[in-house]
């Protein structure tokens, strides 16, 4: 299920994947995938599942077969690290598809920009659309919404006595939302809401409204 909200007199969709989708641009955005970080892991040793791999590029397709975006813009951190395996996964995803693919660059991105040019993807430090500032890290100016990620925002729910349960959410302040981070295995950072913010959890396969 998913949670539809306005910003700045446009409409934003957030959908349990984690992606957002931009109605009036017919954009997806999507942050924080870490592509490469499952391969990265099991050549170190740890004991991740094969499965694993495959994982992200499922959710990838699941979500762009539910909003048929006409652009993708990924927030930053596409890839892990260094190219590996699931590179030639993602040039398959990428020619599969039928979107133009954006990268904004986050810390993590350091394959060469010759490599995403082969495959038709633009790479920016920022972009600004229609009064929306879109970076990888967090960013405040003046007259723009920034839309972000990096933080792997999440927030903590505590029930009766000692229960609680940390779910990944959208963390939208008064001029800016960090977007969750879209992939498997990205680990979250639990935020404090102050009065005003607005948290949208994960739960599953639905969007809460916290607070």
């Amino acid at each position: 299920m998913t949670q539809t909200i306005t910003i700045s007199g446009h409409t934003f969709i957030l959908h349990p994947s984690a992606a957002v989708f931009w109605e009036e641009r017919n954009t997806l955005l999507i942050s924080d995938v870490h592509l490469g970080k499952v391969s990265h892991f099991r050549k170190h040793g740890m004991a991740i599942p094969e499965s694993a791999i495959r994982s992200n590029f499922d959710r990838l397709d699941a979500v762009m077969a539910y909003f048929a975006p006409k652009t993708v813009i990924f927030m930053g951190d596409l890839f892990h690290s260094k190219k590996n395996r699931e590179w030639g996964l993602f040039e398959d995803w990428v020619r599969s598809a039928e979107a133009k693919m954006v990268l904004i660059a986050g810390n993590h991105d350091i394959i060469s920009q010759d490599h995403y040019d082969g495959l038709d993807i633009g790479i920016y430090e920022e972009l600004i659309v229609d009064g929306f500032l879109l970076t990888h890290h967090p960013e405040e100016r003046e007259g723009l919404f920034n839309l972000c990620g990096h933080i792997h925002p999440a927030i903590e729910l505590r029930g009766m006595g000692r229960q609680f349960l940390k779910l990944p959410c959208f963390f939208q302040k008064h001029q800016q939302m960090i977007l969750p981070a879209f992939g498997e295995f990205t680990g979250t950072y639990v935020m404090t809401p102050e009065a005003h913010d607005c948290v949208y959890a994960i739960a599953k396969d639905r969007i809460v409204l916290v607070c």
